[in-house]
């Protein structure tokens, strides 16, 4: 092994790693962070990697007691985050069924089983490839390399905890002021006409979350994310409103609305639709090479008892025996709905099968975009047209259970790719501080456990207090982008509706995206342009867009800092650099998690009292909103900076 792979703690020094203070501990941050990215993802159609601050939360308590070490942190971190992780499969599938109206609350029990099994397949499928993707291919792994970074300077928790928490409370209080409150609107919006046929929208959603989102994906994305709203907004419903005319029995904003609703939203789910596939041709070579250096694995059984701590896996056979026995149960819940065994079978081996693929897709692209970039939702939805097409040739487009049938399929697959995805994070950063693999995959699996009994409970209070999805009529919607997507291809399959001709555009609209990427590619250009990331920018309202662009622009204008002022820099610029990194991570995480608890405990008095008990009817002018949002960037932007040239 070089010098610069070899693991913080050595492999012949033990440690305590699953203690009772890691176990307990990481199943309460898994429920935490489940809940605030379930919240995030129903509300902007994106979810973040939580694993950093999972590390500082985890470095603060632990340091109460007598005895912790930084592989006891590292096992906490690996418990909570996957707790986020499973929260964005769930909240991808789920609210579909509610959406189209097969379920009027979820169910317990089906969504609490599917999620849990599809997130344990989710480690299980990884195990076979921690060695291939992270020892041989030695992958980026973004958020695993910083998490093992900040692990590493464990003694600044103390300091780091504070932006954290800082953000955590702004995030609140101002979601507090705007939702519960009711002081301003959550977007500024308007819309006009140039002539009779020329329109124009311009939006912006004065969430802090939103702009914490950007400025944790970085510029680049968050632009990619605001071109995808441009070519919905600014390019497709000019030309489409030019084409048929702009009604006149509602206001203008209202009517860019109800177009993007029922026609241009769909540029999107083409635009998806071949980016997912993009993804799986794309990645055909390294994944049948992992899958290769996996089944080696087992036949040789590297990663036993045998094999240094450093290396040692869970054993395979029992990975094999523990892949069959999750079948069991999601057959038994498939075949409650779809009434028929062997359809019922083949939904059970097509969903294997689609799982495995797709959780080593996400496993290698978690590797070279990180987490945060994984496209999840393209692969899924790939899945859940490939089920669609699959099932109505068997079931008939009479059948009613056919869409249910083709959501769950992918819900299973959604759960297991979105934990792959941050379970090979998580090992990698293992990998560099010297955690016993198998000691991480257990506590994967609890914090699966304690996110999937939490998560049901979390998506009905929701549903509950502000309903989902556009169709619910509700003004307090959450719009759940991933889900009604999902729901209306699954639907559409079976009972038409769906406007084709959007979806092929999109589609064309896809290709070239994925062209000039591929051009960019050739010439060696560090601006790349992923094709989800557009796709997703067309996808969603353009206000969401909008506000994450500002979140990237806050990033670059640090980063840009930090360029023109490297004698500032204390002790180095490296250091330095990485602090302020760090800093402002830390304060948009927490801007997100404090928003998103609020959006949450806001939903209890709801349910109880059916309406808003701290709604005091005195909005504010729309312009104090802003105001707040521009303060928020400002006071992220100084924090950062001044981490920069602290001593």
């Amino acid at each position: 092994m070089s010098e610069e792979n070899k693991p913080y703690i050595p492999a012949e020094t033990v440690l305590p790693e699953t203690t009772v203070k890691a176990f307990i501990l990481g199943a309460l941050l898994s429920v935490i962070l489940a809940a605030a990215n379930a919240y995030l993802g129903l509300f902007a159609g994106m979810t973040v990697s939580a694993c950093i601050p999972a590390a500082v939360i985890s470095m603060v308590v632990l340091k109460m007691f007598k005895n912790n070490n930084i592989l006891e942190n590292n096992i906490v971190q690996t418990a909570a985050s996957a707790g986020e992780a499973l929260a964005a499969g769930a909240i991808f599938t789920f609210p579909a069924l509610i959406i189209f109206g097969y379920w009027t609350s979820f169910s317990y029990w089906e969504t609490m089983l599917i999620a849990l099994c599809g997130g344990v397949l989710g480690v299980l499928f990884t195990i076979p490839l921690r060695r291939a993707l992270i020892v041989e291919q030695n992958l980026k792994f973004p958020e695993g390399v910083a998490t093992a970074e900040v692990l590493k300077s464990g003694e600044e928790a103390g300091k780091s905890i504070r932006y954290l928490v800082t953000g955590a409370l702004l995030g609140a209080v101002l979601k507090f002021s705007e939702a519960g409150l009711k002081l301003w609107s959550a977007v500024a919006e308007t819309a006009t006409t140039f002539g009779t046929k020329i329109y124009a929208y311009v939006g912006l959603n004065q969430s802090p979350a939103l702009m914490a989102v950007g400025y944790i994906v970085g510029l680049r994305i968050s632009f990619l994310i605001f071109l995808g709203g441009a070519i919905s907004w600014w390019v497709a419903m000019p030309i489409y409103l030019y084409l048929t005319g702009i009604p006149q029995d509602d206001t203008l904003v209202a009517v860019g609305g109800n177009i993007w609703s029922s026609q241009i939203r769909y540029l999107g789910v083409g635009a998806m639709l071949v980016g997912g596939l993009w993804a799986i041709i794309s990645l055909v070579k390294p994944i049948i090479a992992a899958v290769k250096n996996g089944l080696a694995a087992i036949r040789n059984k590297t990663g036993g008892a045998n094999a240094i701590r450093t290396e040692r896996d869970m054993p395979m056979g029992q990975v094999l025996i523990a892949i069959v026995a999750m079948i069991i149960p999601i057959f038994i819940i498939y075949l409650r709905e779809i009434q028929n065994v062997p359809i019922t079978l083949f939904m059970a081996v097509i969903m294997l099968i689609a799982g495995f693929i797709f959780s080593a897709v996400a496993g290698y692209m978690a590797g070279l975009v990180g987490s945060s970039n994984n496209p999840i939702s393209g692969v899924t939805i790939a899945t859940i047209l490939t089920s669609s097409l699959i099932l109505l040739a068997l079931m008939g487009k009479d059948s009613t259970s056919g869409p249910v049938a083709a959501i769950m399929i992918g819900a299973v697959t959604c759960c297991a790719a979105s934990i792959a995805g941050d379970n090979l994070q998580d090992l990698k950063a293992g990998y560099m501080l010297g955690a016993t693999p198998r000691a991480q995959q257990i506590m994967l699996m609890v914090g699966v456990v304690a996110a999937a009994v939490a998560l049901p409970v979390i998506l009905n209070l929701l549903n509950t207090a502000y309903g989902l999805g556009a169709q619910s009529g509700r003004e307090t919607a959450l719009q759940a982008p991933q889900a009604s997507l999902m729901a209306s291809v699954a639907k559409g399959v079976f009972q038409g509706g769906l406007p084709w001709t959007m979806v092929y555009i999109g589609m064309a609209i896809g290709v070239v995206i994925i062209i000039i990427d591929q051009i960019q590619e050739a010439r060696k250009s560090e601006y790349r342009v992923p094709v989800l990331a557009v796709a997703v920018g067309i996808y969603l309202p353009f206000d969401l867009g909008s506000a994450v662009l500002v979140g990237g622009l806050v990033s670059w204008a640090v980063t840009r800092f930090q360029n023109k002022n490297p004698s500032k820099a204390q002790p180095d610029v490296a250091s330095a650099a990485s602090r302020s990194e760090r800093t402002g991570l830390l304060f948009a995480s927490g801007l997100i998690t404090g928003e998103a608890l609020i959006g949450i405990l806001l939903a209890v008095p709801i349910v109880i009292w059916e309406r808003n008990v701290f709604d005091l009817h005195r909005a504010l002018p729309g312009l104090v909103g802003l105001v707040c949002l521009l303060g928020v960037c400002y006071w992220v932007y100084k924090s950062a900076t001044k981490s920069f040239m602290e001593k």
